[in-house]
């Protein structure tokens, strides 16, 4: 079954992609945190902290089910369902502020009727780019390989997951991107023309080259010197990552409302963090230089 292929893929992908960001650090190691959900269900949370590379970062995994909670079937428009999702999310703050924060997600969600048999299924997901300073080299990249990956499935639109990803990722309230964006996608599911078996298999090719998006950025940037000056507004961008994920991530939203541990929905938000009254960048900087990019989307590729 589908579901059991993909929670078995995203178990390794996590081993993989915590043992690669344990080996850049060199110091710090992902601890991990067995939890279970009392609905039904549970997850293995990962956690880093304090690092050469990494200040903050999470790579978990879940498999929840059991009745879908009224707040839910309201949203979906169903009534007296049961649900069962599985997925790896996972979001790296660096500790220096050339290096940017990244965030991942791959879903997949099922919806039974009350006799068990499924209603409805489909894949999610994305990945995106959050830089503090922009190198358009490094968003070029990481673009790239985005596009590489859809290239290669009939199935995916790097042109509309691209424009999916910079509207889903927008702070509507401050008129700016959280970032320089990549992939998202959502409610992927069967046609005439394609099945789920092809969405399970752009989604674990995406996956699995999450890793190529992102970690050669990482190496090219880690070392870069930096001042005060730039930790403080790497801080204030921080806030504005803060803000999208409290007020509109429909993720947050749904593990808030379907019971979800609250350590693992949050693991995504910095340990260090400023709101500075009315704070603009000097004109001409490279902080103004990356407002600028943040107010409309960029075709990196």
């Amino acid at each position: 079954m589908i579901k059991e292929q993909f929670y078995n893929f995203i178990k390794e992908l996590q081993n993989t992609i915590t043992s690669k960001l344990e080996a850049i650090d060199g110091k710090a190691i992902f601890q991990e945190d067995e939890w279970q959900r009392n609905e039904g269900g549970g997850g293995f949370s990962r956690i880093i902290q304090d690092g050469n590379v990494f200040e903050k970062g999470g790579v978990s995994i879940s498999a929840v089910h059991g009745d879908l909670p009224p707040a839910m079937q309201a949203y979906f428009k169903v009534k007296d369902c049961n649900f069962y999702a599985t997925g790896l999310s996972l979001v790296i703050h660096p500790e220096s502020p050339m290096v940017p924060t990244v965030h991942a997600n791959f879903r997949y969600f099922e919806m039974y009727d009350q006799k068990g048999n499924t209603v409805d299924s489909w894949f999610g997901g994305g990945l995106d780019l959050t830089p503090y300073y922009l190198f358009e080299e490094d968003a070029q990249h990481f673009h790239q390989v985005c596009k590489e990956v859809c290239d290669r499935h009939e199935i995916a639109d790097y042109a509309l997951f691209k424009k999916k990803c910079d509207e889903y990722f927008h702070n509507s309230h401050r008129e700016e991107a959280r970032g320089i964006g990549g992939l998202f996608y959502d409610y992927c599911k069967a046609s005439k023309e394609f099945s789920m078996e092809d969405w399970l298999d752009f989604q674990k090719d995406m996956a699995s080259h999450f890793l190529e998006a992102y970690v050669p950025i990482v190496e090219k940037r880690k070392d870069t010197p930096y001042s005060d000056k730039h930790r403080e507004w790497q801080e204030i961008r921080r806030g504005r990552y803060v803000e999208f994920n409290l007020v509109h991530d429909k993720g947050t939203l749904f593990g808030l409302k379907t019971n979800g541990r609250i350590e693992s929905i949050l693991m995504s938000l910095p340990p260090h963090v400023q709101w500075i009254y009315d704070h603009q960048p000097e004109a001409g900087s490279e902080e103004e230089k990356l407002l600028t990019v943040l107010k409309a989307p960029v075709d990196w590729v």
